[in-house]
């Protein structure tokens, strides 16, 4: 494996999980694995469990770590060839992941969706103009359209919470007072796709994710039947995608209450607002996971960057 952009660059993700709680057992175990080699973590956008996640996971693996911050402190990117740049952008993607190459032996982003323009979201241009350019493996933390590494962690977290042969996980949607991309929602329907699992996604009408991921998942507008004998409710909102990045529902009746809940586990990514999306009731329940959820980014980066560095 060369790079980690997509959920689907998984082979196995049994295999993968497995290999993540091993490594979670004893997380320096390979710290000369990575030894003098250097990793660059660019944020084009803010992070607090990204970026202390993977910076974590690299030095259990006895990599150097370089953080930049594009938003205050890199010059704005041109991606498009043939351009004239005689307005705002001052680099072109082509210099400046050539130039990454040579100080990193791998190089981790993170770009989110504008929710704008949809062509542009789904071109991945910053993910994709490194990929093209650099020659330098490249990790994905959290792209415009996905977010695998909080997939590969959320998988962790399901693999050590379930007893079932096949548990009923649900995807829900909740109120946000902002437009949120896709890119969670849209991972963690790729991972749930590689799982033995009853998986329902449910949500108001307008919100239905790209058919090109969702495919033929069940999907259910009533929220209260979709939770019924849930063993794993997954929340998160998102944006409209067939009307591109605009908030069409605020109904407060969707945020998650212990009584929907049930017996079912609580899942999210965080960061969550607290009741808006979930009841304060649900987050401070042993039945959260969230923290949890929180602690497994670190092996889901770690077996990620673990693999690049074996195969490259």
């Amino acid at each position: 494996m060369r790079n980690y952009l997509s959920i689907k660059d998984i082979d196995s993700l049994t295999d993968w999980v497995a290999e993540a709680r091993e490594l979670k057992s004893n997380p320096r175990q390979l710290n000369n694995l990575g030894k003098h080699k250097t990793i660059g973590l660019l944020f084009f956008n803010n992070s607090l469990r990204t970026r202390l996640s993977t910076q974590k996971a690299a030095m259990n693996l006895g990599l150097e770590v370089i953080v930049m911050n594009f938003g205050s402190e890199g010059w704005a990117l041109e991606y498009a060839d043939g351009t004239i740049m005689n307005e705002g952008t001052s680099e072109h993607i082509k210099e400046a992941a050539q130039v990454v190459s040579q100080y990193c032996d791998i190089v981790a982003i993170r770009a989110f969706a504008n929710l704008k323009n949809k062509e542009k979201d789904e071109a991945e241009q910053v993910l994709n103009g490194f990929k093209k350019y650099a020659d330098i493996p490249v990790v994905n933390m959290e792209s415009s359209v996905g977010h695998p590494l909080q997939a590969l962690a959320d998988a962790i977290t399901l693999d050590e919470n379930n007893s079932k042969s096949k548990p009923k996980i649900v995807l829900s949607w909740a109120p946000h007072p902002k437009a949120l991309p896709h890119a969670v929602a849209n991972s963690f329907v790729e991972m749930m796709q590689l799982q033995d699992a009853d998986f329902v996604i449910t949500h108001p009408e307008g919100y239905e994710l790209d058919k090109k991921i969702t495919k033929d998942i069940p999907i259910e507008h009533n929220q209260e039947k979709a939770l019924e004998n849930a063993d794993f409710v997954y929340v998160k909102n998102w944006s409209s995608y067939s009307d591109y990045g605009q908030v069409v529902s605020k109904d407060s009746n969707w945020m998650i209450t212990k009584k929907k809940l049930g017996n079912a586990k609580f899942m999210h990514c965080l960061p969550v607002r607290r009741n808006i999306v979930v009841a304060d009731e649900v987050l401070d329940s042993n039945q959260s996971l969230v923290i949890e959820q929180a602690n497994n980014r670190t092996y889901a980066a770690q077996v990620v960057l673990k693999k690049i560095l074996e195969n490259n």
